[in-house]
């Protein structure tokens, strides 16, 4: 096993965006390819890390940007300035997402006819919205990710199959909100599924988060094994 990973700098709506690709150089041929979307900070080091884990699992991983190059962020007053971007504008992050996946689905390790995508806290929510707005993906995986819905319209059915991971004592995720996403994918036509585990909340995959005192925001260690372990057993059913 050998992975690498090269940067990746693309044009999409608004400018320019930069990310890491990952790959395993000791396969032959194209393999499944999987778009890594990254928390409210954006793209870093983390993400990389998440593509090479991806990588050394047989798959290629693009570990996106959807801020724009250079546009990265910290945990301070602030740190959410991007995101709240987005957020105003879900036509524009849908776009942005599209660009992301034409990237990943152009390299050549990547069989574009086979990819999904996997995001946290804010990729989360962009997973539901490529489900949504009907990105050429097999499926995805939200983690710890925010379901409020865009202002344009679901497709109908989303082909696109879903496995959401879901901390149950998330506050941005209460448990009315939940089965409301439940009910959306449902009346969507939906293929899905929703883990939720105990004594865990928002980030609870985001190791930078250990020690946190923020009430219901922080890593949970089980939470993340056992998503990260159902994550493989999602992506080894969508790509058989």
């Amino acid at each position: 096993m050998a992975v690498e990973r090269r940067t990746l700098i693309h044009d999409g709506p608004g400018g320019r965006f930069e990310g890491v690709f990952a790959w395993d150089d000791a396969l032959a041929g194209a393999r499944p390819g999987v778009l890594v979307i990254p928390n409210i900070l954006g793209q870093k080091e983390e993400d990389n890390a998440k593509a090479e884990a991806l990588a050394a699992l047989g798959y290629a991983a693009f570990a996106c940007d959807v801020n724009g190059q250079g546009k990265r962020t910290q945990r301070s007053p602030g740190s959410s300035r991007y995101m709240d971007e987005m957020n105003a504008d879900r036509a524009l992050l849908r776009d942005r997402l599209a660009a992301s996946l034409a990237a990943l689905k152009a390299q050549p390790e990547v069989d574009a006819s086979r990819t999904a995508a996997i995001g946290f806290c804010f990729g989360g929510k962009c997973v539901l919205d490529m489900a949504r707005s009907g990105l050429d993906v097999l499926g995805g995986v939200s983690f710890h990710g925010v379901y409020d819905r865009p202002d344009y319209d679901n497709v109908s059915p989303m082909t696109a199959k879903l496995l959401i991971c879901h901390g149950r004592d998330d506050p941005l995720g209460k448990p009315e909100t939940v089965v409301s996403l439940g009910q959306e994918l449902t009346d969507s036509g939906a293929d899905w599924r929703i883990h939720a585990y105990g004594h865990a909340g928002h980030a609870f995959t985001d190791h930078s988060m250990k020690g946190s005192t923020t009430p219901g925001v922080a890593y949970e260690e089980r939470a993340d094994r056992r998503s990260w372990q159902a994550m493989q057993n999602f992506l080894a059913e969508l790509f058989a």
